[in-house]
């Protein structure tokens, strides 16, 4: 549902076709406000990467833009407007997500792309290889499931009383198909009008959050934080001066854990609001006293944010060959944002069967990966190197710099003595954030993965695809604001410190649209994402079992 704005006196009025076109010519494409705007020239200098504007071609980008930036970025984006639409627009499938796009010739007919019945979801302007799964004919009644209780239904909720098929490929098909009726039945209808309505009332709490002044940071908060950083910090520094390495390395690895909330926060400029300020203090706290890339955390979560859970397009839930959330990762799906096959080799073959029994150990040596993503991101030169962001990665290999040489020289080979005491110190400090990683999969890995197609709503698809974790507000200090993951996405500007009362006006909005709410204590969100690692464990081995009841009858396989 596109906003409309006043004209430019020399403004364009640009037909659907004439965007089309304009797409197919390589043209990046967004709609904003009812604007149309190229942003080519800005996707070397977008400070959260380029893959976060390309899976936005072609669509109405309106609540992902106002939820992702400040109102001095939307203005400074006028500069690329280059004309506007008349009515409400139908989403494209974005070229980076296999959308197909037709060259538009001066004086041809349009009437057969321009009538869009606000009743019809449109199948032509999806412009990609149709899919034997989404694009098979719709089911006549739909079902919408309104409490927010209702529990998490699965990707293959019935797997052993489904005939299992010889076809292994035909299996997933049918896994794939089964997840889809699944949310189309507990969600809101996917037609223009229900959506439009969803987006309507969702702009109203969001406008009603600004004039309760959740947008306001609660700078007492952070003096608080801060209290608990020192007190962390001062116990590493004294259990080293006392040689108890291990408990050192404990205390320290509790600061990074508290620490990430506060990056977090200043990634997505919840502190000061100001993006260099804070994008400095993200930098000083990850890269000089944590050693990890902000950068390379805003160019993953942006397309996070906008992509939640989509298993070709979303990295934070593209973890082969140690997880899989979904049955899809089995065909050895293509990474839009690694630009690789994501390989269903011997390797995850081997580990997935076994993933749900994995998942906490893997989680505890996840801090190592991170500086592997961070180092990748830095030396490859992954970031901006003009524009606003230039700075960012020169001031983030200082504190790189900084980092190793305080923790690896000054303590781990100046400070603590023997190689023993030094495995100790390295392994506690960093095995003991293994809580935050399962808080961060926590949200995610139990909720859908199945992909609706263009014209589902940016809230409904946020409110999809994660969950929140309840839990008495005296813990909040732990969970860092990630218990309000269904919430922070609706709104990931919002201070942390505010989204415990902005969670009850989320849920009386969930209720009014007809979008269950998914809200689940820490010991059963964690039993849902178990027991979701184990079904799709069970769905690998299915699968090897009709690859080799079909190797056995001499078919093809497929490639696999």
């Amino acid at each position: 549902m596109a906003s409309k704005s006043s004209p430019r006196r020399t403004e364009a009025l640009l037909s659907r076709r004439q965007i089309e076109g304009l797409i197919a010519d390589g043209r990046s494409i967004i709609i904003v406000n009812g604007n149309v705007l190229k942003v080519d020239p800005w996707l070397k200098y977008h400070p959260g990467g380029d893959k976060a504007i390309r899976h936005m071609v072609g669509r109405d980008a309106t609540d992902e833009v106002t939820a992702l930036h400040s109102p001095e970025a939307r203005n400074q984006m006028e500069r690329y407007r280059i004309g506007r639409i008349e009515g409400r627009w139908a989403n494209f499938v974005p070229p980076i997500q296999g959308g197909r796009f037709r060259p538009y010739c001066e004086g041809a007919a349009e009437a057969d792309s321009e009538d869009f019945p606000e009743h019809h979801i449109p199948g032509s302007d999806i412009s990609r290889t149709p899919s034997p799964i989404f694009d098979a004919a719709e089911p006549t009644t739909r079902r919408r499931i309104y409490s927010k209780n209702d529990p998490l239904l699965s990707s293959a909720s019935s797997v052993s009383s489904v005939t299992e098929p010889e076809d292994g490929m035909s299996y997933l098909d049918a896994q794939t198909k089964e997840q889809i009726d699944l949310d189309i039945a507990k969600y809101p209808s996917l037609d223009l009008n229900t959506q439009d309505e969803v987006i309507r009332k969702y702009r109203l709490l969001d406008q009603r959050m600004r004039e309760e002044n959740l947008y306001d940071c609660n700078y007492t908060a952070y003096a608080i934080e801060a209290c608990r950083y020192t007190f962390l910090f001062c116990m590493m520094l004294l259990f080293l001066r006392l040689g108890w390495y291990s408990m050192s390395g404990l205390f320290l690895g509790c600061l990074w854990h508290q620490l990430v909330f506060t990056v977090h926060d200043a990634g997505h400029m919840g502190i000061t609001h100001n993006f260099h300020v804070d994008t400095t203090i993200g930098i000083i706290i990850a890269d000089f006293i944590g050693g990890l890339s902000v950068g390379w955390w805003k160019r993953n979560h942006n397309v996070h944010h906008i992509v939640t859970n989509s298993p070709e397009h979303d990295p934070d839930i593209e973890h082969l060959p140690f997880f899989a959330i979904s049955h899809r990762f089995l065909e050895s799906l293509t990474s839009s944002f690694y630009d690789r096959v994501m390989a269903y080799d011997a390797v995850a073959k081997f580990i997935l069967p076994y993933q749900a029994y994995l998942y906490y150990p893997i989680l505890t040596f996840g801090r190592f990966n991170l500086y592997f993503l961070s180092w990748e991101y830095l030396i490859r030169g992954f970031g901006p190197k003009k524009g606003p962001a230039w700075w960012h990665r020169w001031l983030e290999l200082t504190g790189q710099v900084f980092f190793w040489y305080w923790f690896g020289y000054l303590i781990m080979y100046k400070t603590i003595p023997t190689a023993s005491a030094r495995l100790a110190f390295l392994m506690v400090s960093h095995m003991i954030t293994m809580p935050l990683h399962a808080q961060i999969t926590l949200s995610h890995f139990a909720m859908s993965t199945a992909e609706l197609g263009p014209h589902e709503s940016f809230p409904q698809k946020m409110l999809r695809t994660t969950m929140d974790v309840d839990c008495p507000q005296w813990l909040d200090f732990f969970h860092g604001g990630l218990q309000f993951q269904a919430v922070h996405h609706l709104f990931p500007r919002m201070p942390r410190h505010n989204l415990r009362r902005a969670q009850k006006l989320v849920q009386e909005f969930c209720i009014d649209v007809g979008i269950p709410y998914a809200l689940y204590g820490f010991v059963d969100g964690s039993k849902q994402v178990i027991g979701k690692l184990g079904e799709v464990g069970r769905q690998a081995a299915i699968l090897a079992k009709c690859q080799r009841v079909t190797a056995e009858k001499g078919y093809i396989l497929h490639g696999h």
